[in-house]
């Protein structure tokens, strides 16, 4: 899985720190899981602020989005006795939907989900930033 932030560098700022991550997820060797919220967050996201000011190519985005992502239905809230719960709610959706799904890894920039790598590992989740991605991990 990938959060927001990491499609952003991907498809909208083509940022080199993503190529190998980029490659594994349009040649299929890596399944990219969503959920209908995370498509719509990217929509949101690129309306405004920094991505927007890029100028992105929108119908481009969406036609990559669709070509390689894997929609999902929403993760099942777990009990919050057993759920890693992320300091971000908005980024909540990313780790529920990674424990849920099995996920080998979810890849981020984010401080919060970046947080949750440790108590993660345990579980079979990887939490890595694209940079230092790795199928072999």
């Amino acid at each position: 899985m990938v959060d927001t932030q990491v499609v952003m560098d991907w498809l909208v700022f083509n940022d080199a720190r993503v190529q190998a991550l980029a490659a594994a997820l349009t040649s299929g060797r890596l399944r990219w899981l969503v959920a209908a919220a995370m498509r719509d967050e990217i929509r949101h996201v690129l309306g405004r602020g920094v991505a927007a000011s890029y100028g992105p190519d929108l119908a481009h985005i969406e036609a990559q989005f669709d070509a390689h992502a894997h929609p999902v239905e929403t993760a099942p809230q777990q009990p919050l006795a057993g759920r890693l719960v992320c300091r971000d709610p908005d980024d909540q959706k990313f780790i529920d939907l990674a424990l849920a799904r099995g996920a080998r890894w979810l890849v981020s920039r984010d401080k919060a989900l970046l947080a949750l790598a440790k108590r993660a590992k345990p579980r079979g989740l990887l939490i890595v930033k694209p940079e230092t991605w790795s199928p072999d991990a």
